[in-house]
C-alpha cells in the first residue's frame, strides 16, 4: 500500500458536492501539489486528509492505517499528519521560544537543526505580536515540525506575503522536504509555486481531479482550457493556419505556450505575422503577433528589445511535441 491512499472521498453541503469521488496515491517523499480555482474543492479535501473533516464516502489511509475523521474520534486530526493554513494562528504577547517550547518533543539539537531549516533562530526571543506574517507564518510551521509528523498539508501558505518572505517560506518549505525528510502536499494559487517544487500534479474543478501527472506534463499537455489557464498564458492556433507546418485532421487548434515560438531574425519561412503590441516583464518582453489570415493575436516571449509594433516577421515551432486542443469557452 502507499504511504497515503485517497480512495473516492466525498463531502456534500447544503449547495451539492464540494468533494467528489475523489483519489490519489503518494509515495514517501514525493511531493504532490493540488491546483484548482477557488471553490473548487481543495481546502476540503487536504482537511479529510488531515483528518480535520469528516468525508460522506470513501477511505484514507496513512501509513497503513485508516485516517478517522471527527465523527469518529474524540480529538480532531492524526497525530502524524500536520496542517497549516492560511491563518497565523500564534498566543499573543509570548516569546517565540515560549510558544515553541510547549509543542516540543524533539530533543535540543534536533530542535536546533529545525528552527535553523525554518529561519527562526534569530526570532526566539522576540514576543509573537512583533512579527510579520512572513515570520509567523514560518514559525506556525516549526511549531508544528516540533511534533514530528510524517506528513505536512500545506493549504495556501503564501497568501498574503509580499515577495520577499514568500521567497524565504518557499526555500523553508523545500529544505524541509530535502533535509527533515517529511512528505508534503501543497495548495496554491500561484503557477511558479506548483511547477517548480511539485513532482506531480492535481488539478481539481468542482471537487472533482480533472487531470494530474507531471509538472511538466500538465503544462504543456493540458486537458482543456481550464487547466491550461490555470498555469499561466498560452496559444491556440487555428488548424488553418498551420498547413505545411503540422497536420493533424482531428485538430481544432495548435496548445503552444509562449515560449514555445521563437522569432526567426532571418530567413522567409514558418508563420507570418506582424507586431501588434510589447510588454516588458523584467527578464523577457512578450510580443503579440497577429497572424496572416487570423483574427486574434498570439503571444511570443523574446529577448530581442529592438522589436517594435507594425514590424513584420515569422515564426518558428520550437515545441519538442505538438499538443490539440479544441477551441472551448471555459
Amino acid at each position: 500500500m502507499s504511504f497515503l491512499q485517497v480512495t473516492g472521498i466525498s463531502k456534500r453541503e447544503e449547495k451539492g458536492w464540494v468533494v467528489k469521488d475523489v483519489s490519489f496515491s503518494q509515495r514517501e517523499h514525493q511531493k504532490i501539489a493540488i491546483a484548482g480555482e477557488t471553490g473548487s474543492g481543495k481546502s476540503t479535501l487536504l482537511k479529510m486528509v488531515a483528518g480535520l473533516v469528516q468525508p460522506d464516502t470513501g477511505s484514507i489511509f496513512f501509513e497503513k492505517e485508516k485516517v478517522f475523521g471527527p465523527a469518529e474520534q474524540l480529538v480532531a486530526g492524526h497525530e502524524r499528519i500536520a496542517y497549516l493554513s492560511q491563518q497565523h494562528e500564534l498566543p499573543e504577547f509570548l516569546r517565540v521560544e515560549q510558544v515553541l517550547r510547549y509543542a516540543n518533543t524533539l530533543d535540543a539539537q534536533d530542535a536546533e537543526q529545525l528552527f535553523e531549516v525554518c529561519r527562526i533562530s534569530h526570532l526566539l526571543k522576540r514576543r509573537t505580536d512583533q512579527l510579520s506574517g512572513g515570520e509567523k507564518q514560518r514559525i506556525a510551521l516549526a511549531r508544528l515540525l516540533l511534533t514530528s509528523p510524517g506528513l505536512l498539508l500545506l493549504d495556501e501558505p503564501f497568501s498574503n506575503l509580499d515577495p520577499l518572505h514568500k521567497n524565504v517560506l518557499k526555500t523553508t518549505i523545500q529544505e524541509v522536504g530535502e533535509t527533515l525528510g517529511i512528505t508534503c502536499i501543497l495548495i496554491s494559487h500561484d503557477p511558479q509555486d506548483t511547477l517548480s517544487w511539485a513532482d506531480h500534479l492535481l488539478i481539481m474543478r468542482q471537487g472533482e481531479i480533472i487531470q494530474q501527472g507531471s509538472p511538466q506534463q500538465v503544462y504543456y499537455e493540458p486537458k482543456d482550457e481550464y487547466v491550461a489557464g490555470l498555469f499561466g498564458k498560452y496559444n491556440l492556433v487555428p488548424a488553418e493556419l498551420l498547413q505545411g507546418i503540422v497536420s493533424d485532421s482531428q485538430a481544432n487548434s495548435l496548445f503552444l505556450r509562449p515560449e514555445q515560438l521563437t522569432i526567426l531574425r532571418d530567413g522567409r519561412s514558418g508563420l507570418r505575422g506582424t507586431i501588434v503590441g510589447k510588454v516588458f516583464y523584467g527578464a523577457y518582453y512578450e510580443v503579440e503577433v497577429l497572424l496572416k489570415g487570423a483574427s486574434q493575436p498570439i503571444l511570443v516571449r523574446t529577448d530581442n528589445a529592438q522589436l517594435l509594433p507594425g514590424a513584420e516577421l515569422f515564426l518558428s515551432l520550437t515545441a519538442d511535441s505538438f499538443w490539440f486542443l479544441s477551441s472551448d469557452v471555459v
